[in-house]
């Protein structure tokens, strides 16, 4: 029965987890939910780094605050997988909006880098080459679902950082 289990807005705030978990509603669109979820890191980390800015914290207090999500999401994605009945549903996208986070904070500034950057972490988010795909499949639990999608995030920054070594910006 739990994997059959609807995913609406009664479910989203039925305990704080699923509403993590869920990418703050993002994780219920009808399609490409992990889509969704990654483009709903743009205005958190636009209103992260403004709230960071104003306490003079830096990149250091996005990284820190990027990691207590990351931790929030293990708690968070661990718990509605098991109320889904199902580790990694589609619809728990806080992982990819933790790992985009990431790589937003890291990337170079510009329109054109964060299209690339988005485009990037999706590919490798959806392609999950080696050893994405190993962890995707060996790591359950909430620690699995958000470490794949760092791997992502780490390839799509390493990706970034060779284009940027050619190119003037």
């Amino acid at each position: 029965m739990a994997a059959t289990l609807r995913l609406d807005g009664r479910f989203l705030l039925s305990h704080p987890a699923h509403f993590i978990a869920l990418g703050l509603g993002s994780g219920l669109a009808p399609s490409a939910p992990g889509t969704f979820g990654t483009l709903a890191a743009f205005p958190i980390y636009y209103l992260l780094d403004a709230a960071v800015r104003m306490a003079d914290l830096g990149d250091a207090g996005l990284l820190v605050i990027t990691l207590l999500f990351f931790v929030l999401g293990v708690w968070a994605c661990g718990r509605t997988g098991r109320d889904i009945g199902i580790a990694d549903h589609g619809g728990m996208v806080w992982d990819e909006i933790v790992a985009f986070l990431l790589v937003l904070i890291v990337a170079p500034e510009g329109l054109w880098w964060r299209v690339a950057a988005f485009v990037l972490f999706r590919f490798f988010d959806i392609a999950k080459p080696p050893p994405i795909r190993h962890f995707d499949r060996k790591w359950k639990g909430g620690f699995g679902v958000m470490f794949d999608d760092i791997l992502a995030a780490f390839y799509s920054l390493l990706v970034l950082a060779i284009a940027a070594r050619f190119i003037q910006y």
